[in-house]
Formats: structure tokens, C-alpha cells, sequence
């Protein structure tokens, strides 16, 4: 059941659907009209589920190609300015991550971007080689998050969409 609710509370059209319901009060949970939508979501949400906890690849992990002292001095996103330029998170003048996509920098989270705001809250900090890894992790799950947001909706949709799927 929590894979399901999981996937259900992940579903970009429910959160546009209920977004003033979910202000004021807690969700709730929709049950499926049909069994085999129901098995569907129960296996993206278990994906989502094991990606959330970092247990499984979500999607592309940033490169990290400039060596040099790995201190936070201020974060900078730079877009992509052509296909021979990828984007870039800058973490001071000369050192980035690159190939994080417009997307997963603006994705948010509880009105933040966890893209942004894991690395601002290092500021001042030296990152470690485990610090940098996990940023590339972090990157990768909200790359998978996104893909897997976009695999529910589609589910939902090939079984009648809202609220037809659901009793």
C-alpha cells in the first residue's frame, strides 16, 4: 500500500487536481478502479520509493571535471548555452557540476530546489570526494524522480485519467 499511495501522491496531475485541498487538509488517497492500475502504480512507486532512499540510479550523473579546492563560495547556475556547452553548477569561479538540465535545477520540492539548495547550504564549506559524489547522486534521483512522475501520469491516463481510474 505505501508504494501505491506513494506513487498516487507523486503524480504531478493529482497535485494540480487537489492543490487547494492539499493546503488545507491531509491527502487523500484515491482507489483504483482496476487491478492492473493498481499493480502499475505499485511499481513506480516502489522505484520511487528505493530511488528516494538512494538505493537505486535515478537517471544521468553530473560531471564534476575541474579539480581545485571544492570550497562552496557562492552557487550559480548557468544554462546551456549551445549542444557543445552543457549547463553548469558553479560552487565558485572556476569549479561546477556540469550537465544538470534546466529541469532538474528549477525541479522543487516543498517550494525549494533540492538542486540549489543542498549546495547553499555548504556555503563556506570545503565538499569532500563523499560530498560531491552524493551531490551527483542527489542530482540523478531528482532526474529519475521527474521521469517517474511523468511514467505515473501516463499509467493514470491509459486507464481514463482523473478521477476515472478511480472509485
Amino acid at each position: 500500500m505505501l508504494n501505491y499511495i506513494y506513487a498516487v501522491l507523486h503524480s504531478p496531475k493529482y497535485r494540480q487536481r487537489y492543490a487547494d485541498f492539499l493546503k488545507s487538509d491531509f491527502p487523500r488517497i484515491p482507489l483504483a478502479n482496476d487491478p492492473t492500475v493498481f499493480a502499475a502504480l505499485v511499481t513506480l512507486g516502489k522505484s520511487l520509493t528505493a530511488l528516494h532512499l538512494m538505493e537505486s540510479e535515478g537517471g544521468e550523473v553530473p560531471a564534476f571535471p575541474v579539480a581545485g579546492s571544492n570550497c562552496v563560495d557562492g552557487v550559480r547556475y548557468a544554462p546551456p548555452i549551445s549542444c557543445a556547452v552543457s549547463s553548469r553548477v558553479f560552487i565558485n569561479h572556476a569549479q561546477y557540476f556540469e550537465g544538470v538540465s534546466p529541469e532538474i535545477w528549477d525541479f522543487t520540492i516543498g517550494g525549494y530546489r533540492p538542486a540549489e539548495k543542498w549546495l547553499k547550504d555548504r556555503k563556506g564549506r570545503i565538499l569532500s570526494d563523499d560530498d560531491i559524489d552524493h551531490y551527483r547522486q542527489i542530482i540523478a534521483a531528482l532526474a529519475g524522480t521527474e521521469r517517474l512522475m511523468n511514467e505515473i501520469d501516463e499509467v493514470i491516463e491509459q486507464h481514463g485519467g482523473w478521477p476515472e481510474a478511480f472509485q
